[in-house]
């Protein structure tokens, strides 16, 4: 019998996550475990698990090396970033993801903070509930608006078609011009995309080429009056910069839901203190469909690997 452990809460309800387990009766024992970020309490839990399953605690090299028995990594989540993969690799472990469960989730957010923030609805709450009212707050439309995604996979795509039905003219940037790109989507570099649009939207994945993309001089690019929406990962951005841009007015706003650490923040984060700014602690993808659907597909990944195949390679 199979070993996995579940190395924390993967977000849906003990009765939902037990009708997943059973349809492994007989052939895997399963464990569960509460979130941790200590290396050695995690190598104990793992130590004689053949797969784990992850959301986005990060799974360091020193926990897949000293786990001998370790052969397959499934991971509740999109992005992979946070897992080791070359230590993965190194010992011929299978890593797959969760690709596909949040695209609804993730666009819909971006949706809701644009118009957040351009109709100021942060700030006019503030005012209605303290007996004032809308002077000097009258916000802008969503419609005619030119959009920039920064990363137009299946979220950017999703994101876009959204937009379209706002009226929106629709940017894209990705390393590769992509062939089968919808027609009201343009490709256009980098630079022209934030000189361009009043929205930048990032939905980019994080690696070595995106890691401090937008800093200052991308920033000092973009219109004044634009602003920054920030749902793919937080090191995308220099933080530091993106404060130092709202502070100065280098841009008009932002709506940012990754950090460089992962929420709870510091009190002292720099985004905390920022004008014309919307914060959320990272929760784009989550919402209750979202959670079961990602569940389910970490589930059919298991599936497939049980069976000798694999699905969402990652490696």
């Amino acid at each position: 019998m199979k070993k996995v452990a579940i190395l924390e809460n993967l977000g849906i309800t003990a009765e939902a996550l037990g009708e997943f387990k059973n349809k492994f009766a007989g052939e895997v024992e399963f464990s569960e475990y509460a979130k941790t970020f200590d290396v050695p309490t995690l190598i104990e839990e793992a130590k004689d698990a053949d797969a784990v399953m992850i959301a986005n605690m990060p799974l360091p090299g020193a926990v897949i090396s000293a786990c001998d028995k370790l052969r397959f990594i499934d991971v509740a989540f999109t992005g992979v970033d946070h897992v080791d993969l070359k230590a993965a690799a190194a010992k011929n472990i299978k890593v797959s993801n969760a690709s596909g469960f949040s695209n609804e989730a993730v666009s819909e957010l971006v949706i809701g903070m644009a118009i957040s923030v351009l109709r100021n609805i942060t700030e006019t709450q503030v005012r209605a509930r303290t007996g004032g009212t809308k002077d000097g707050l009258v916000g802008c439309e969503l419609m005619d608006k030119t959009v920039g995604i920064v990363g137009c996979g299946r979220i950017g795509r999703r994101t876009a078609e959204m937009l379209r039905v706002f009226g929106c003219e629709i940017l894209a940037y990705n390393r590769n011009i992509h062939k089968d790109m919808p027609e009201y989507i343009k490709q256009v570099s980098l630079e022209e995309l934030l000189r361009a649009s009043d929205i930048v939207v990032l939905h980019c994945p994080l690696n070595d080429s995106t890691r401090g993309m937008i800093d200052y001089g991308k920033l000092c690019m973009m219109k004044k009056s634009a602003i920054l929406i920030n749902v793919a990962r937080g090191p995308v951005t220099n933080e530091d910069d993106l404060a130092r841009a709202l502070k100065e007015g280098v841009i008009a706003g932002a709506a940012v839901d990754v950090f460089t650490k992962e929420p709870p923040l510091p009190e002292d984060t720099q985004m905390l203190q920022t004008p014309n700014t919307l914060v959320t602690p990272h929760i784009a993808f989550a919402t209750k469909e979202s959670m079961l659907r990602r569940a389910a597909i970490v589930f059919d990944n298991l599936r497939a690997w049980l069976d000798g195949g694999q699905n969402n390679i990652i490696v």
